[in-house]
């Protein structure tokens, strides 16, 4: 498998690409719209065709790339069904698998950040999104959020996971690259060394986060995929 795991500075979002080295197919999970001439110098350099763009869910934080790929490359774009964003060429849910050549990943639906949040799941890793992050999760103050759906999924969906498998998530702001189940369910700071439910809902409750800077503009342009409506 071909991997490049890729940081957008301004809002600290991860975007991943995944080729298979057979057939040279390829995918991007997350793609930011700034990022554009990165993805597609990269894909030219590694001599990769890109299939498919995954969404983990409709971002608050920063406008997704996959309309403008879509354009540009014929990439189509994958959402969970609940996400909302009806411009995808695929609305996955729970448990459908995708593939990419040779690559196998199974979408796991894990709201509770948002209604619509998937993880990305392959043999020796996942892809949590905003849901699971080193260290912590996802807020669940807007955009459909709800702290008790945000813990099931995670300690449902993702701990139940063999503890060697690697976690990448959709952001970080203090420099991680990746973790491992057996780390976050030990470690987490919200999650970790067993806490209650109700522990985690009290914790996300007292959180009084700012209000996403870039919301106005990004939820509107990701429910069009990035792209402007018709």
């Amino acid at each position: 498998m071909i991997f490049r795991q890729l940081f957008e500075t301004e809002t600290s979002t991860y975007s991943y690409l995944l080729g298979c080295e057979r057939n040279r197919r390829a995918c991007l999970i997350d793609p930011v719209a700034s990022e554009l001439p990165i993805y597609i110098d990269l894909l030219q350099s590694l001599n990769l065709k890109l299939i498919y763009t995954f969404e983990t869910h409709v971002h608050a934080d920063h406008i997704t790339g996959a309309g403008l790929l879509r354009e540009k490359l014929g990439s189509k774009s994958v959402v969970h069904r609940d996400a909302g964003a009806l411009c995808a060429d695929l609305l996955v849910t729970d448990g459908v698998l995708l593939q990419v050549g040779d690559l196998d990943i199974q979408v796991r639906h894990t709201p509770g950040h948002t209604s619509g949040c998937v993880s990305y799941v392959m043999a020796d890793r996942v892809f949590t999104g905003d849901a699971l992050l080193i260290g912590g999760s996802g807020r669940t103050d807007f955009q459909q959020g709800d702290a008790g759906q945000l813990y099931d999924s995670i300690t449902g969906k993702l701990f139940t996971l063999p503890p060697d498998t690697l976690v990448y998530p959709g952001h970080d702001y203090q420099g991680n690259t990746v973790s491992t189940i057996k780390q976050e369910m030990a470690k987490n700071t919200r999650l970790g060394q067993g806490r209650t439910r109700d522990e985690f809902i009290g914790i996300m409750s007292e959180l009084k986060l700012a209000y996403p800077k870039f919301i106005d503009q990004a939820l509107p342009a990701n429910q069009s995929c990035g792209t402007p409506a018709e």
